[in-house]
């Protein structure tokens, strides 16, 4: 099971991803823990990446794909994967497609959490998050459920920065998306409603069947 999610920032994409990963017992492969994985390793990859980060800047598409290829080509990624965070442009997923038949790999499915603009706002400018493990809880939350530390607010979950991720992350994604969609491949889930919800059309998507929404 080979699946690629995607979801704008306070979408909920990563309880699902923790699901799919849980449910599936495949690894959940996120663009920031593959770059962090190759730097600690310190690889020819992650040395050239290292600067490119520390800089503010977004590493090339050849520096990413060959990071995706070591990353695909371990052990663990043998019965599938959940990759999330990439491809971000036409360009990434195009040469993500090239890699994948050269792997003799397939996507099952692409998984779209969609959630309106407004909604993502009110999400995200309440959201705190645990400085240590970095789990994300909603407002009112006094403490991490794991670690007990005391939640803070990021700078960029603070209003005036949310619209602009958020439009930014919608202006590159939906064109990845029509490019998946050309293969029949985009299953589009509303992030809205319980986690239960949306999980059950998760994993209907991700097994190729279409569930709708249960109304009360």
């Amino acid at each position: 099971m080979n699946l690629l999610l995607y979801g704008a920032p306070g979408s909920g994409k990563g309880t699902q991803a923790n699901m799919l990963r849980s449910h599936f017992g495949i690894p959940h492969i996120a663009t920031g823990d593959m770059l962090r994985a190759e730097i600690a390793a310190d690889t020819e990859l992650g040395r050239q990446a290292q600067p490119i980060l520390a800089a503010g800047k977004y590493v090339s598409d050849e520096i990413m794909i060959g990071i995706v290829r070591h990353r695909l080509g371990e052990p663990d990624c043998v019965p599938g994967f959940i990759m999330d965070g990439f491809p971000r442009t036409v360009p990434q997923a195009e040469a993500l497609d090239d890699l994948m038949a050269e792997l003799g790999k397939r996507f099952d499915r692409v998984i779209y959490l969609k959630v309106p603009v407004e909604e993502l706002l009110r999400r995200l400018s309440g959201r705190l998050v645990c400085p240590t493990c970095q789990r994300t809880y909603p407002p009112g939350t006094a403490s991490c459920q794991a670690d007990a530390s005391s939640l803070v607010q990021r700078e960029d979950d603070r209003p005036a920065a949310v619209r602009p991720r958020i439009e930014i992350y919608l202006e590159k994604t939906v064109p990845v998306l029509d490019h998946y969609r050309i293969g029949g491949l985009v299953s589009e889930i509303d992030g809205r409603g319980t986690i239960e919800e949306i999980s059950r059309q998760v994993l209907a998507a991700a097994n190729g069947r279409v569930v709708k929404k249960q109304t009360a």
